[in-house]
């Protein structure tokens, strides 16, 4: 079906003004999305029939039935302790079953569920917990020692402490124990703040009361975290329709998918790409959703190797891994269906690489890409065959519409001009929370009176309505999938008493894409020394998210300036591309 599409793409062009809707069928193009809330339009997917498999982790496999039985159990529970319609409720877990279980139960009871990242600095998540008031938090529980204090800055009034190892079989949760909990500090028995998994969800087991609260689609549903368009932190806004959108896009890019297929789910849930892409869309699919909480190399390959997944999609830092394992070297991959690289851009270099590896292995697919941002909560474009060109980001996701325009002026430019991508779609944010003056800034109404979201990327579109990204309008580096704020860095550097000045960029790395340097003007009476550096780098570890601590750090006399005296950046990023040869 989809190579007729194809051929008669290449015949006859019928959508002038965007070109990519010839790529979807009739029925594609009218999709109306759903207007249900996440948890319901859920239910409704997967139907009567609940003896699918819908998690698996680590070998341990939860069917439909058992699933919804402990999203209803946690929903009780939430509400016995009093959370209801509109409370935010925060989720500080890796990618583990009880965490699937709390982002359903609080869209059941119509709470929102704030996705926050369990490597957060302590700061962050004091900062994240005060921003939204949020009263109730589930949290990883190696984090416990180093969030207990500033939590009593917050309004949290309640934390449920969950360990990875709770739905793990019964040989491994043992071998946690051993190597990783059993030194793990806890609270005292009569701390009341804090609460096991176990002993919460035995509240939920003998509430009564009616806990399931219709949600409307415009109802702010979750809350994922970015740094906006400046690098200050922002909690981004996410509707019911919105979420729901992103998923049933999906689903038309993924057509033959079918129940009872299998994805590895890899990405993590606090992203929009992991918690929208890979948790909703193939649980609303029946497909069975493949638990990593980490990535860990042996276990990968067991999972390709015993499982033999028909999804998965990655970093490009994962790709790259699983090339040079040589565990990988006798793998079959002649099951797969889909292969898609997202979170960073993919170098045609690369692509290749990965096609010649995939095909060595069976693969009878190329490497997909997908594009999008955690303001339009995941993907807004994707390639599937007939538009997935060596270099491309795909063409924009049924229901979506991209514009290319002038960074300055906001003029739309014409087919194959290369501008600022610009999209407008179901999926794109409410706005960052408690920050107007940010969102004002990020969506944009246009001359033709809709709402575009400006994704700071430089882009083109050529003729044939495929999409080509090229660059980055703003500094943002990209840390294996995960987006780092320069600025951030910098305040944090700038906080010591010996930085007069700090400069951030990215720099090329063998697996992790590129890391974050940091260039440094010390203050008078201060000299280069490696004890100064670590200092600096035990600073940004309080501070920071770890994959935002800088890899190496430089101090210089001045830094190159432009002619407005403003720090040259690409001046600095060519200076050290020379230095390394590259």
């Amino acid at each position: 079906m989809r190579l007729l599409k194809n051929i008669w793409t290449k015949l006859f062009k019928t959508h002038k003004d965007c070109p990519w809707l010839d790529f979807y069928s009739r029925e594609e193009r009218s999709i109306k999305f759903t207007d249900k809330s996440i948890y319901d339009y859920l239910i409704e997917q997967v139907g009567e029939d609940k003896d699918f498999i819908a998690l698996n982790y680590f070998e341990n496999r939860i069917t439909y039935n058992e699933f919804f039985d402990n999203i209803n159990t946690c929903a009780r529970a939430l509400r016995s302790y009093g959370v209801k319609p509109g409370d935010i409720v925060t989720i500080c877990l890796p990618n583990m079953p009880e965490a699937i279980y709390a982002f359903y139960a609080c869209n059941k009871i119509g709470a929102v569920a704030d996705m926050v990242h369990p490597l957060s600095s302590p700061e962050q998540i004091k900062h994240y917990l005060k921003e939204n008031k949020s009263r109730f938090l589930f949290l990883v529980d190696f984090d416990y020692d180093n969030f207990k204090e500033v939590l009593q800055d917050t309004l949290v009034y309640k934390t449920i402490l969950v360990s990875p190892k709770l739905s793990m079989p019964l040989g491994l949760s043992l071998g946690y124990t051993i190597t990783r909990s059993i030194t793990l500090k806890r609270p005292s028995f009569i701390d009341r703040d804090f609460m096991s998994w176990k002993d919460f969800m035995l509240r939920g087991v003998s509430y009564t009361k009616n806990y399931h609260a219709h949600m409307n689609k415009d109802d702010l549903a979750v809350i994922l975290h970015s740094g906006g368009t400046t690098g200050t932190p922002k909690g981004i806004m996410i509707s019911n329709y919105s979420f729901n959108a992103l998923s049933m896009q999906s689903a038309v890019n993924v057509i033959d998918v079918r129940p009872k297929d299998k994805i590895v789910t890899i990405l993590p849930i606090f992203h929009g790409f992991g918690l929208g892409v890979c948790v909703h869309t193939p649980l609303c699919l029946k497909v069975e959703t493949i638990l990593m909480p980490e990535y860990d190399a042996n276990r990968f390959y067991k999972i390709w190797k015993n499982d033999r997944p028909h999804v998965i999609l990655g970093v490009p830092t994962l790709w790259e891994g699983m090339m040079s394992n040589h565990k990988f070297d006798n793998v079959d991959m002649s099951q797969l269906k889909y292969i898609v690289s997202g979170g960073d851009y993919l170098s045609v270099a690369a692509e290749e690489r990965i096609n010649e590896f995939l095909h060595a292995h069976g693969a009878k697919v190329d490497i997909a890409k997908g594009y999008g941002m955690t303001e339009s909560v995941a993907a807004t474009a994707y390639t599937f065959p007939g538009t997935n060109e060596p270099g491309s980001i795909g063409i924009p996701m049924v229901g979506n519409t991209y514009q290319i325009c002038d960074p300055e002026t906001h003029e739309p430019l014409e087919l194959g001009s290369e501008g600022e991508i610009c999209v407008n779609g179901p999926t794109v944010m409410m706005g960052y929370l408690n920050n107007q003056e940010e969102t004002d800034k990020i969506l944009l109404k246009h001359k033709d009176g809709k709402t575009w979201l400006h994704t700071g990327d430089v882009g083109y579109i050529a003729p044939n309505g495929i999409v080509y990204y090229t660059q980055r309008l703003k500094r943002m580096i990209i840390v294996s999938g995960f987006n780092v704020y320069p600025s951030m860095i910098e305040e944090v550097l700038e906080s010591h008493e010996a930085v007069k000045k700090a400069c951030v960029i990215g720099i090329p790395h063998p697996y992790k894409m590129h890391v974050p340097k940091a260039f440094l003007i010390l203050r008078d009476g201060y000299s280069d020394s490696a004890k100064l550096k670590r200092e600096l780098k035990e600073l940004c570890k309080e501070k920071l998210a770890v994959f935002s601590v800088p890899k190496e750090f430089e101090i210089r006399d001045e830094f190159p300036k432009t002619l407005y005296n403003k720090i040259d950046y690409k001046k600095l990023e060519k200076e050290e591309m020379e230095k390394r040869g590259e």
